[in-house]
C-alpha cells in the first residue's frame, strides 16, 4: 500500500484538528495542504518508524510550529472569528491548546501527544490542565442540546453543567430544536444528526443558523455524513461513543472562538 493510501483515511480528521486549532476552516486547510505538499516534496522525511497517522500529525505539527502567528499583526484589522481567535490566543499559549486537542479530541495518548509536540509526557498532562483552566475562566454560555437518546442527553447535560454552563433545553426533534432556539437563544448548540422522528439534526442546525449565528458541535455516530470535503464542514465534530473529556474539550474550544464570550 502506498503512503498516500495509508494517509487518506486520516485526512478528514487532520482537517478537523486544523480547523479546531486555528478556529478557521480556511486557515486549518491551508496548514493541511502545506503538510501534504511537504510530504510530496520530501517523502523520505516522513517518519517511517511510527504509525502513519502519528507520522501525518507529526508532519502537520512541524508545519504549524514553524509558522509565526504574530505575523498576522501585519494583516488588515481582523473581524469576526479571526478577531476572536487573536483575543483568545493573546491569553493562552498555543502549546497547551495543542496538547488538549490532541489528547481529548483526536484521541492520542499522552505519550503520543508528547511525541507530536516534542515535550515530556508529564508536561502534556500539565499543559492539558492549564488549557482547561484557562478556557473555563474565559468562557460561559447557555447551551441547547439536540439529542433523542435520553441517557446520552442526560450525560451531555451533566457535562455541560459540570463545566459551569446553563442548559436552555433538550430537544429530540428538528421542530422542537428550532422552537427552543427561537424561544431562548443559546450561546452554543450540541446536536445529534439522526433524531427521534427521523428528522435531521443537520437541518435543525441550518434552520437555527438562518436566524442567528451560534457555534455548533455535532455529536454523532455518523461522522462520514459531515466529513465529506464537499461542503462547509463543522469545525467541531465528535464521534459516538464519546469520552466525556472529548465533549469537554470540544465545548471549551467552540466557546474559545465565539465572540460573545471574549473577555472585556
Amino acid at each position: 500500500m502506498s503512503l498516500g493510501q495509508q494517509l487518506a483515511p486520516h485526512l478528514p480528521f487532520l482537517r478537523r484538528y486544523g480547523r479546531a486549532l486555528t478556529g478557521s476552516q480556511t486557515h486549518g486547510d491551508q496548514y493541511v495542504r502545506a503538510t501534504l505538499e511537504a510530504i510530496v516534496a520530501a517523502p523520505d522525511q516522513f517518519p517511517r518508524d511510527v504509525d502513519p497517522r502519528l507520522g501525518l500529525y507529526r508532519m502537520f505539527q512541524g508545519i504549524w510550529s514553524s509558522a509565526n502567528y504574530d505575523e498576522l499583526g501585519d494583516e488588515p484589522e481582523a473581524i469576526g472569528a479571526e478577531a476572536v481567535t487573536r483575543a483568545r490566543l493573546a491569553r493562552m499559549t498555543p502549546l497547551s491548546r495543542q496538547a488538549l486537542l490532541l489528547t481529548a479530541m483526536e484521541g492520542f495518548t499522552p505519550e503520543d501527544a508528547a511525541y507530536l509536540i516534542d515535550v515530556e509526557t508529564d508536561e502534556v498532562e500539565r499543559l492539558v490542565s492549564e488549557a482547561l483552566a484557562e478556557i473555563e475562566q474565559q468562557t460561559r454560555a447557555r447551551v441547547l442540546i439536540i439529542e433523542d437518546e435520553p441517557i446520552i442527553a442526560m450525560d451531555i447535560e451533566t457535562i455541560v453543567r459540570d463545566l459551569g454552563h446553563d442548559v436552555t433545553g433538550v430537544a429530540v426533534t428538528r421542530d422542537e430544536a428550532v422552537g427552543l432556539a427561537m424561544e431562548d437563544r443559546p450561546g452554543l448548540v450540541l446536536a445529534d444528526i439522526q433524531l427521534a422522528d427521523d428528522s435531521s439534526g443537520i437541518d435543525a442546525v441550518k434552520d437555527i443558523l438562518a436566524e442567528f449565528e451560534v457555534p455548533v458541535i455535532f455529536i454523532t455516530a455518523f461522522p462520514e455524513r459531515l466529513l465529506t470535503g464537499e461542503r462547509p464542514e463543522p469545525t467541531f465534530l465528535i464521534t459516538k461513543p464519546f469520552q466525556r473529556s472529548t465533549v469537554k474539550a470540544a465545548i471549551s474550544q467552540a466557546l474559545f472562538f465565539d465572540q460573545s464570550t471574549v473577555p472585556a
